[in-house]
């Protein structure tokens, strides 16, 4: 094999290698006019990213209704939706103190 070839070689899989690595990083849920983020809904592991120690992005939490993990839920219906461990018994606009 010539220089050429095997650098050739190593530029492809290098290329290959990050691009794998590239679609196998967790997507992060991005929030637009219509959606908000909407604490202590999310099930275990299906939350859309962190607010705190116990999740590090989607599909990280380790209890159903996590106080510090957010769902994207549509716009105006966060307060509505029940969540077991919220004060209020509602989903929350922020990370809160799960009830006890």
């Amino acid at each position: 094999m010539t220089t050429t070839s095997t650098l050739s070689a190593a530029a492809l899989a290098l290329a290959l290698g990050s691009a794998l690595s590239l679609a196998a990083l967790p997507t992060v849920a991005h929030a637009d006019d219509t959606m908000e983020k909407c604490f202590g809904v999310a099930m275990k592991g299906k939350n859309d990213c962190a607010a705190g120690a116990g999740t590090t992005c989607a599909g990280t939490s380790k209890t159903d209704h996590q106080a510090n993990a957010w769902k994207l839920v549509p716009k105006g219906t966060c307060e509505q939706t029940a969540s077991a461990t919220s004060p209020t018994g509602f989903g929350q606009m922020a990370a809160f103190m799960a009830k006890s």
